[in-house]
């Protein structure tokens, strides 16, 4: 196992210290059962939307299939990181392991990947609907749209591993407290013995390259619609349209809006609460609040959510 060294050299500890949400004994049971109560939520409603799409023949096709993808990868998501969070605030020594870790980091890491480019493949999927509807079944077929989810996974899961082991294999100095509630490679990097430009230049660059371009496409497959959608001559045509992508679009702004502040340059200098609440939203609020968008604004999958729920 990986040992770390302290300044003085004299012992070593074999893991790393995720202090959390610093508070009293008393305000650390209230966040658990916080916590806990929103982790289930985000379960019931993302595992609803999976339900409803598996239970209702209307909703076989690519735009559901992709979306109930997307639910069951943002209950992977939350489960990489809230129930250690929940444990740490019942732990009073609060430590996770080198390797308990650096399988967060990765896991994290690799399906935050995986989101950015389903949001991709669900901007594709709307554009091919409305700038090419009497394409689209012949396009957006089952074998398309199963390549696409496949890609999705594969590729998420290929993009980090690199980064990972080489900042696995640094060596660490200090005290090992991490002022996080998940192994992030800013507060990694930051307790390296000796700082190492290219291993950031490699992480920061490999975050930009994996936000900004499934982004630039979303941007651009929305600017193509908007524009298709503003030459439809009726306002009941234009609504319709509106709302097919709004769902989506709400989704992306609330997931890129946190992300990009946070992981563009991961070794620069947040302020640490500032750098808890924006990790907190894109990790947890945002899987939460996305059943409720996308129930809300789609008609076809309020009803498959009122026929599940009167089984």
């Amino acid at each position: 196992m990986k040992s770390f060294h302290t300044p003085s050299n004299s012992s070593t500890i074999t893991g790393f210290v995720l202090l959390g949400f610093p508070c009293p004994r008393e305000g650390q049971i209230l966040l658990f059962v916080l916590f806990a109560a929103v982790y289930l939520l985000i379960l019931m409603g993302n595992a609803s939307i999976i339900c409803a799409v598996r239970s209702d023949q209307r909703l076989h096709t690519p735009m559901y299939i992709l979306l109930a993808n997307f639910s069951f990868l943002e209950i992977c998501y939350v489960t990489s990181t809230v129930p250690n969070m929940l444990a740490n605030f019942l732990s009073d020594t609060k430590v996770i392991s080198f390797s308990g870790c650096f399988l967060q980091f990765y896991f994290f890491f690799s399906l935050g990947s995986t989101e950015c480019l389903f949001l991709a493949v669900m901007a594709f999927d709307r554009y091919l609907a409305i700038c090419r509807p009497l394409r689209y079944p012949s396009i957006m077929n089952r074998r398309l749209c199963t390549n696409l989810v496949v890609s999705c996974w594969v590729l998420g899961f290929l993009w980090f591993p690199v980064p990972i082991t080489i900042i696995s294999q640094m060596s660490f100095c200090g005290s090992m407290i991490i002022d996080h509630f998940l192994c992030d490679p800013g507060p990694l990097l930051a307790l390296s013995c000796t700082r190492d430009p290219v291993v950031e230049l490699t992480s920061s660059t490999l975050s930009s390259l994996l936000l900004f371009i499934p982004f630039v496409f979303i941007m651009g497959s929305y600017a193509v619609v908007l524009r298709a959608v503003l030459r439809v001559p009726s306002a009941a045509g234009r609504r319709k349209a509106f709302s097919t992508c709004g769902s989506h679009l709400a989704v992306v702004s609330l997931f890129y809006g946190s992300v990009m502040v946070m992981y563009v340059s991961p070794t620069s200098e947040h302020e640490v609460r500032m750098q808890k609440i924006v990790t907190l939203f894109y990790s947890v609020v945002t899987p939460l609040i996305n059943p409720v968008i996308y129930s809300l604004r789609n008609k076809d999958m309020k009803l498959a959510m009122k026929k599940l729920l009167s089984k």
